[in-house]
């Protein structure tokens, strides 16, 4: 961003109005989106004054390494609007979204991506909903032709996947993009759970919920952060977060290959006392040895998931360690019973 820029920014940030309308968090979640940032702020801006609310701007950045965090001092010294945490590594999106959720004040709170492939035009919309009374309005991809294909097809298998095995509603074609009350933000950062989907956890909570359809758009500039197996790794994680379906997978699966074990030994004693032909050799041996085998690990591999989940709760860790913070005192998790060391700060 520029000099005049970051002056404009300054002007905007010294008109110092006195709202009493309600205050609306926008957090955003960034990894070397230096490319993006500039031009989603200066949307958000063109968004914001025409909306009868006052805006809270807070960027989590995941420890990009493109100069972001200096483009985000500077701003924030230009803009007292906006706002910033800084991570210590790159701890992931579902994490710097619920360290973003733990920092803002708003009466509601707007989740986007820094990429402008979520549009700040849909935010009066979901503004409009929240003001009829709806807790979460969740961002729903009606067109998504922007995306490969590939990618597209996953995300519609994905998620109809999900929302059949599930144990709750969650609804398809629905990411991270929502805006979300202020009692909804609290419960959500009331949860302790560590391997967070956030968009799992908005479902679980409940509370009176609508969909905002939005047109998906291109990614404004440079190349996506999340990798084919970032997403898959996202998508394991909601499945085992919301479902026991795969344990009971793995039960099925056992007693199938079980049931298929006593027909080979019935047809194995059959073909040998009432028939004269010859026994099949080490082929079919050592395919049934193979299957049986490739049963046992998946059975493991999905036990180990969630002993895995388990394994993290037990040891208690922080979400995320804060290197560098903008943000005041009044705005830090009220509940947060993590030790300070010089400028880091575990949550």
């Amino acid at each position: 961003m520029d000099t005049e820029t970051f002056a404009n920014a300054e002007n905007q940030g010294a008109k110092g109005r006195k709202y009493s309308i309600p205050l609306i968090s926008v957090v955003v979640p960034a990894y070397n989106e230096l490319e993006n940032l500039p031009e989603l702020y200066r949307q958000l801006l063109e968004v914001f004054n025409n909306l009868e609310a006052g805006l809270e701007l807070l960027i989590v950045d995941d420890a990009s390494t493109d100069g972001t965090l200096e483009w985000l001092r500077r701003l924030s010294d230009a803009d007292k609007r906006v706002r910033f945490i800084s991570f210590s590594r790159n701890f992931g999106h579902q994490t710097a979204v619920t360290a973003g959720l733990q920092h803002v004040a708003g009466d509601a709170v707007v989740v986007m991506d820094a990429d402008l492939q979520d549009p700040p035009q849909v935010i009066p919309q979901m503004f409009a909903r929240w003001r009829e009374g709806f807790q979460i309005v969740m961002g729903t991809r009606a067109e998504r032709d922007v995306d490969p294909l590939s990618k597209r097809l996953f995300a519609w298998v994905y998620y109809r996947i999900l929302a059949r095995l599930s144990e709750i509603k969650i609804p398809v074609d629905s990411g991270d993009f929502c805006l979300m009350d202020r009692k909804m933000v609290a419960t959500l950062n009331s949860l302790p759970e560590r391997n967070r989907y956030v968009r799992g956890l908005r479902a679980w909570v409940g509370f009176r919920s609508i969909d905002q359809p939005f047109t998906r758009q291109n990614r404004f500039r440079g190349k996506p952060k999340y990798s084919f197996l970032k997403s898959l790794g996202l998508a394991i994680n909601g499945l085992v977060s919301f479902s026991h379906a795969p344990l009971r997978l793995a039960t099925y699966v056992g007693l199938a290959t079980g049931f298929l074990a006593l027909l080979m030994v019935g047809l194995v004693f059959y073909w040998r006392f009432f028939t004269n032909a010859p026994l099949v050799g080490f082929t079919l041996i050592i395919a049934a040895f193979l299957f049986i085998s490739s049963v046992q690990l998946l059975t493991i591999g999905i036990m180990g998931e969630y002993i895995g989940r388990v394994y993290d709760e037990v040891k208690s860790r922080p979400h995320y360690v804060l290197k560098e913070s903008s943000c005041d005192d009044s705005t830090e998790p009220k509940s947060n019973s993590a030790t300070k060391s010089g400028a880091q700060k575990t949550l």
